[in-house]
This record gives structure tokens, sequence and C-alpha cells, in this order.
């Protein structure tokens, strides 16, 4: 390597941490003794795996390892292959499941579900925010802090890391909640070629082929599906394929480039949201073919004032991601990385459901460059971390209205959105051993944010175009400590920050539910503290428990103002989250293993007050024109629940595989996921019902004799198996004021609500050679 590149990448890493060049031990990270997830848990008899790896490829022995792979301090919940191999995983959020603090929301359309993590982004209902989300260290995350997870086809990772509470010291603007990390599989892990297929209920059939290996200083891994359905609601079929690449060339031991691709493509339709009496009629809709035929309990939209159901309007969405990125990695010395990684990552979309039809294009740039160190500071082993990061999103999208007519033909252009998000920024963070039981974290993130665009309403006039020019400089710090004074038990805690700014969408929506000037959006901050502790009291049992208090300022909430309208956000002066996360497994006899994550979130606004108005007749001789009066009160909200978030979440699986015997391979589990209800406005008039379900799972795993393939793996679960009706996901929605302006009404009429899934059965194999 150059001489001038080695100084100037020693002089980056001595202006953020001044480490003396001595190396340190390499155990200078406490690894988290995580329990959910680590081991399938579920009954698969797997054991638990705590290799490690780098991201996309097998680095070598003592190359310095990322603060992401085992982050000192953090409450990290790791999720394994094994809670995905055994059973037919139709989508990501029943594997996300597994750990603590995660709640899933049924998306717009096939496999679509919005992720939260500690209920920060509960609330919405269509694009998961609030969180970073990665995929082999390459941002899934747009510079907007939108994510999606239509790209995620869970038989394509080997692991999924949950990073719980505000994590932007570590990940930067959005991770107010925290961030998830996606492993695919590499080549090593695969060995050959996999191909499998999936069937159930209401038409589902899943496809998919996986082949992976390495050669000499190749390696790489290929994954692509087929996966489409009819939907258990009326109008809610899908069909979706993906591909997935990752590739690594490593010509010298100290030197790796790695390769990331992902494309997917959606085409679903949409079935409409029905208000809370629609879904007790009909929770499915069904019999909606036509607003003038339609079953009672049917939702109906006003499209160019006719009224039309989902079906009737050809509610849809076809959308496509791309990403292809890829890093340079090189170790400078044996304890010394650095690496630099650049990326593109479109999103098209063309959405044309509820009253309106959105289209747009957004391609989005991100380069990161960061430098890891083991050594010493002040004579004590440490690793220190430095990173710089850019990214930006360019939006270019237009709003339609959406007509009655059919085959989800267009209107007239209701406005038009050009706009270039970006965020610049640089992060640091000192891993350092204060003795053998003692360890503690330092971390810093400032970056700044810029929202540069305008929307332009038709028909266009002087009044009608909002234009953005905001900047935002935002810095999180962060400190841990943890005590390890024995191998069987640890004490962590954590003080740390987040920041989120809004997003270029969010500020071209009204409170009314149409596009128009909403710029005024401040940035959503908050402060976390975590305190807990993990445990190994007797052999086969781990626990981990956390408790949590973070407080917001001007968090973001989002609700929709009224049937078939946008939602639009707000900023919500103060808040509090406040709660406690328990994991564990349970390994309690040959063969059985026990599960269980268990979340209490308790979130309130303490300073919020909200203005409703109503527009009310007038009385007056009927001989004279109709006469209206607006009518504006004011509610304080301090005290009430913030909608959108259960306050119970729970996951408990108790399973069996035959341990050995003619048998060995076959076994299952049964498991309850239940959920607490929630409120659905803000004056906590309307609540959403909690819910238990169960699920049965079996299934077989067996190498075969000498021939062509070496394994076969079958499974057959029953999902819902009590049939309970129960909501899958609800849109908070705005309060009004009645007509007597005498109370607050919660709309039980507003549209929200899509019913969770019936008792589902899916089955599959998988060959593998």
């Amino acid at each position: 390597m150059p001489a001038l590149l080695r100084r100037s990448a020693a002089l980056c890493l001595i202006a953020a941490q001044p480490f003396a060049a001595q190396a340190a031990p390499e155990s200078v990270t406490l690894e988290e003794i995580s329990v959910a997830g680590e081991g399938r848990g579920n009954g698969s008899g797997g054991a638990p795996s705590n290799t490690r790896k780098e991201f996309g490829v097998a680095a070598p022995p003592g190359a310095a390892a990322l603060p992401i792979e085992q982050p000192v301090g953090q409450i990290v919940t790791a999720v394994g292959r094994e809670a995905i191999a055994n059973r037919p995983a139709t989508g990501i959020g029943s594997v996300l499941l597994d750990s603590p603090g995660v709640t899933v929301r049924q998306g717009n359309g096939g496999r679509d579900v919005v992720i939260s993590i500690r209920g920060n982004n509960a609330r919405s209902t269509g694009v998961t925010r609030n969180m970073v989300v990665l995929e082999d260290g390459f941002p899934v995350t747009q510079a907007d802090g939108a994510s999606r997870f239509d790209l995620v086809d869970p038989r394509a990772y080997s692991r999924i890391d949950v990073f719980r509470g505000p994590q932007s010291a570590l990940f930067g603007n959005y991770a107010t909640g925290g961030a998830l990390a996606f492993r695919t599989r590499t080549g090593r892990e695969i060995d050959g070629y996999e191909v499998g297929v999936d069937a159930g209920s209401f038409g589902y059939l899943s496809n998919y082929f996986t082949v992976g290996g390495a050669s000499g200083p190749f390696e790489v891994s290929l994954f692509a599906s087929d996966v489409r359905g009819n939907g258990y609601q009326q109008h809610s079929s899908y069909d979706t394929q993906t591909v997935n690449l990752l590739a690594s060339y490593t010509p010298t031991p100290d030197t790796r480039f790695t390769l990331k691709v992902i494309n997917n493509e959606i085409d679903a339709n949409i079935p409409g949201r029905s208000s809370f009496d629609q879904y007790r009629i009909n929770p499915f809709q069904r019999g909606c073919d036509t607003a003038l035929t339609a079953a009672p309990g049917c939702a109906t939209f006003t499209l160019g004032g006719i009224p039309a159901t989902a079906a009737q309007a050809g509610f849809r969405r076809n959308d496509r991601r791309t990403i292809v990125a890829g890093r340079f990695e090189h170790d400078i010395d044996a304890q010394t990385t650095w690496r630099v990684q650049v990326g593109f990552d479109e999103r098209n979309y063309n959405q044309p459901f509820y009253t309106s039809a959105g289209r747009g294009s957004l391609p989005s740039y991100n380069v990161l460059t960061d430098l890891t160190r083991r050594g010493e500071f002040l004579g004590l082993p440490a690793v220190g971390y430095v990173a710089l990061s850019y990214s930006a999103v360019d939006v270019t999208a237009s709003t339609f209205n959406l007509t009655a007519a059919g085959g989800a033909r267009l209107g007239s252009l209701v406005a038009l959105q050009d706009a270039v998000q970006s965020n610049l920024g640089g992060r640091a963070r000192l891993e350092l051993e204060l003795s053998p039981e003692w360890k503690a974290v330092a971390g810093l993130s400032a970056e700044n944010a810029t929202i540069t665009g305008r929307n332009r309403n038709f028909p266009v006039t002087a009044e009608s175009t909002a234009y953005a020019n905001r900047r935002f400089l935002n810095v999180a710090p962060e400190l841990a400590l943890v005590y390890q004074p024995d191998p069987t038990w640890a004490l962590r805690g954590r003080v740390a920050t987040g920041y989120a700014t809004p997003s270029f969408s969010s500020l071209f929506v009204t409170p009314l539910g149409v596009p128009g000037n909403n710029t005024g959006l401040k940035t959503q901050e908050n402060l976390g503290f975590d305190l807990g502790g993990d445990w190994l009291p007797v052999a086969g049992l781990k626990l981990s428990l956390t408790g949590f208090y973070e407080f917001f300022r001007n968090e973001f909430v989002s609700q929709s103002p009224g049937a078939g309208l946008l939602n639009y956000t707000f900023n919500a002066p103060a808040s509090e989250h406040r709660g406690i996360e328990l994991a564990a497994t349970y390994a309690f006899a040959p063969g059985w293993n026990g599960m269980l994550a268990y979340t209490f979130d308790d979130q309130v606004y303490t300073d919020y007050v909200e203005q409703l108005s109503v527009r009310r007749p007038i009385p007056g001789p009927p001989e004279l024109p109709p006469q209206f009066e607006n009518i504006t009160r004011q509610f304080n909200r301090a005290g009430n629940r913030i909608p959108g978030v259960p306050d119970h979440q729970l996951l408990a699986r108790v399973g069996y595989d035959v341990p050995a015997g003619p048998l060995a391979g076959l076994g299952g589990f049964a498991e309850v996921v239940a959920q607490g209800g929630y409120y659905a406005d803000n004056s906590n008039l309307l609540k959403i019902p909690g819910y238990a379900i169960v699920n049965l799972n079996v299934h077989y795993s067996a190498l075969l004799p000498a021939g062509y393939a070496k394994r076969i793996d079958l499974y057959g679960e029953v999902r819902n198996v009590l049939d309970t009706v129960y909501v899958a996901s609800a849109n908070p929605v705005a309060n009004t004021l009645n007509d007597t302006v005498a109370a607050i009404a919660g709309r039980p009429t507003a549209t929200s609500i899509y019913a969770g899934a019936p008792r589902t059965f899916v089955a599959g194999m998988k060959l593998s050679f």
C-alpha cells in the first residue's frame, strides 16, 4: 500500500482517537449474552450459533472487527437462521417477532409489512421510518428515511440483528427507534445449491432457488424467488419476484472487494381499509365487487363524486426497487481496517389506490468511508471507529386523482413534487476495556441534513406552490457501561440519543390530507436510558431483561384526517416512551426447547395541544341561502396515550425435536403471538382490541443416501389455528368536533383497518445439492 495512503489513514484515526500503536488482545468487546434468536428457541434442536462474520466475506483471522458486529453496550438481539429454516417463512414480520421490542403491521399489498422497534414506527401503515435498515452492511434505508420490506425474502438470510433504542451515534439520521441489520447467506454457508417450493391457503405459492460457493479468492451467493398469492381479503392478490446477489473477491489476505445487488418487483392489488364499524361486519371485505351491489360492511371511496369499492376502482401497486453497491476493505495492519463503500438505490412506484394515485422515481446514492482500529488508549485495550458518510435522494413524484371507471384509471393531475434530500455527517466511537470486568463505550454522531424542493398544486397559482429549503444540524452522543464479573451474567447501562429529520413527502401534505404546505416540521429527537442484565442461571436457560425510558422532543406523529385522504405528519412537542423487554430461551430437557419474547411499552404525550375545527350551519330563514360558521377548539392531550402503540407484545414458543434414533430430524412447535390493545386517536376514545393467535408447526430434516441430492427438508404450518378475527393494521385517525361542539368523536367510521389472516395452511419442501 502506498506510504501516502498509510499516513493519511493513520492521521484520520489519530484525529478521532489517539491510540498507541501497541496491539491489544482480541477480546476487547463484550458480546451480549443474547437470548432471543441466537438459537432457534422453537424446538428445532439446532445449537445456537455464536459465529460472527464480517459483512459479505469470511474475513481472515485477526482482521479488525467492525463495531456493528460485536457492539459493546448495545441492546441487540440476533435472530438466527434457525428461526427461518424449518418453517414456511411467508414474510419477515413473523421472523422478527422472535426479538422483544418489535411490532409488525400489515402493509399495503403482498408481503409488505411495517416494522417498528419500541413502538417508534407503529403509527405508520405504509412506509417504515424511525429506524435504519442495512443488508450486508449496505443501507437499504434511503436518504429520506424510508424503508420498505417488499424486497426482503426471509429465505435469503442467515441472521438478522435487531438494535433497540436510539442509535444515531452509530447509524446517524433516522435511527431514533433502532436499526435492523440483515445478513444474507454467504457462498461458504450454502456450498452448493438449493431448490424449494412452499404452497398454502389462498393460492399462496413460493418457488425459490439458492446457489453459493467459494473458489480460491472468489465467493458468491445468489438467491432468487417468485412468490404469488390470491390474498385472504378480496382484491388482494399479488405477484413479486426477488433477486439477491452477494459476491466477494479477496485477492490478498488483507484486501477484500464485495458486490451487492438486489432487485425486486411487486404487482399487487390493494384492498380497501375498512372503518372499525365495517371491520366488525365484514372484516375481509368480501362481496365488495361494486358499490352498487356491495355486501354489508364494504368500504367505499368517493372518486370523482362516485362511490366505488377497491375492486371496482382497481386499487393496486406496481413498484420496483433496484440496489447496486460495492465495498473495498483493506487491513492496513493487523489492528487497522479501512473501507470505502458506495451504493445506488432506485425506488420506482406506481400506486393508484384510495382517492389518489402516486407515481414517482427516487434514485438514491450513498457513500461511506470508515476506519476501525484495535489498540490502546491511555494504556487500556480499546477499539476505535471513525466514519464519514453521505447520502442523497433525488425525488420526482406526481399525484393524480383516481377515477371510479375501473382499471386504476387516472383523473386530473393534482400535484408535482421535485426535491433533493441529503445527509452529510461523521461518526466516532471508542470501546474501552477498563478492566477484565468493566467495559465502557463513548460515541458521537454529527450530521447535516438538507431538503430543497417544491410541491406544485394544480391548477397552478401563486398560493398553490409550496417551497422547501430546510437545513438541520443534529448531534447525537452515546455512553454505555457493561459489568461482567462472570461468564454467566452481566449488567449493562446505556444513555443514548437519536434524531430523525422530516422526509420531503411529509413537508408537502397538509393537516387536511391534501398536497400543500407543511414545511414547518422540526427534527424529531429522543434521549433514551437503558438498564438491563443478562443471566445464565442454570444450564440451558438464558434470560435477558431491559428497562427503557425515552424522552422525545417534537416526535413525528402521522394520522389520517379522514376517509381516503393522505396521512399528514405533525410534531408533538414532548412525549415519553417507557417499558420493559424480556427474552428467554430454555432447553429444559433433551430435544425440548422454549422461548419467550415480551415487551411492555407505555407511550404518552406530556406536552401537546391539538386544535380541531368544525364548519357548522347557522340556523336561519329557509328562504335565505344557508350560512355556516367555523368553530375551533383546543384540547390538551398531555397524559393521553400515543395512538398506534400496543401496550403488550408477546411471543411464546415451545417445541420438541427428536434428538436421536430413527426419527431424528422430526420435530414441531406450538407458539402464541399476542398483542395488547391500542388507541387509534389522540383523544383515546377509539380503541383497537388486542388479540392472541396460536400457530402450530411440524418439520422433518434428513440427510439423503448417497446420490445427487444431499439433504431434504419438509415442513408444514397452521397459522391462526383457532381462526381468530383480529386487526393486523390500523391507521391512526384524526378526531373531529361533533355537530354540537360538545364533545370529541373517536371517528369509528374513518377507514383505517386491515384484518389479520384467518386460519392458514402452508407447507413446503427444500432439496439441497
